[in-house]
């Protein structure tokens, strides 16, 4: 897997405060920055600066330590789908909500998603992961389809290809968001508006 700057924001880490939950946001870091088949439970424990039987009161194993991050990501990616704005309103403006939930998510989870976002099916757990998403951008697929039929979006697009378009921009903000950086408070709003409306005005 490709690693993050050992600078990264992504990789947010430090020596835990203690529990589950903040031994997981060291591990995610050591997984964003070395790749997760490059990090062992030795450089985990010397990250979180307790010891490796420590961190087994916690966690079964590394698997278990990618599960959990991948699960919160997922959990968060899904949550754009069931979110009532994207069950309200035409085909178009559903899309819109989901868009803008997605980048909230991102937003809110930098590591988790980006972790997500570079799995690649390695082990069982990623395998899951890669399923999770690929049933994600088909109900996506499926939204943009019918926003066609609907008159809502220019005919002749390809429904896959849209998606995987959206999916695209929304993803590449891993690469260059960082947290309180002037000017992003208005992101969710802004990439909604750069898919649904453009960069360039019409003439």
């Amino acid at each position: 897997m490709s690693a993050l700057p050992a600078a990264d924001p992504a990789r947010r880490s430090r020596r835990p405060s203690g529990g589950a939950g903040s031994l997981l946001e060291v591990a995610v870091g050591e997984f964003n920055t070395r790749g997760y088949d490059a990090t062992s439970m030795e450089d985990l424990s010397r990250a979180a600066g307790i010891t490796k039987s420590s961190f087994y009161h916690h966690f079964a194993g590394k698997e278990a330590l990618l599960r959990a991050a991948l699960e919160r990501a997922v959990d968060g990616l899904f949550s754009a789908l069931d979110a009532p704005a994207a069950h309200t309103g035409t085909p178009a403006e559903r899309l819109r909500a989901i868009v803008r939930a997605q980048v909230v998510v991102l937003m809110a989870e930098l590591p988790y998603v980006t972790l997500l976002l570079r799995v690649r099916g390695n082990t069982e757990t990623e395998r899951w992961a890669l399923e999770r998403r690929r049933t994600f951008d088909a109900e996506v697929t499926r939204l943009v389809g019918e926003a066609v039929d609907a008159g809502e979006v220019r005919a002749g697009v390809d429904p896959a290809l849209a998606a995987k378009l959206l999916g695209g921009l929304i993803n590449s903000i891993v690469e260059w968001y960082r947290p309180g950086r002037p000017g992003t408070d208005t992101l969710p709003d802004d990439v909604v508006a750069a898919a649904f409306v453009g960069i360039i005005p019409a003439r």
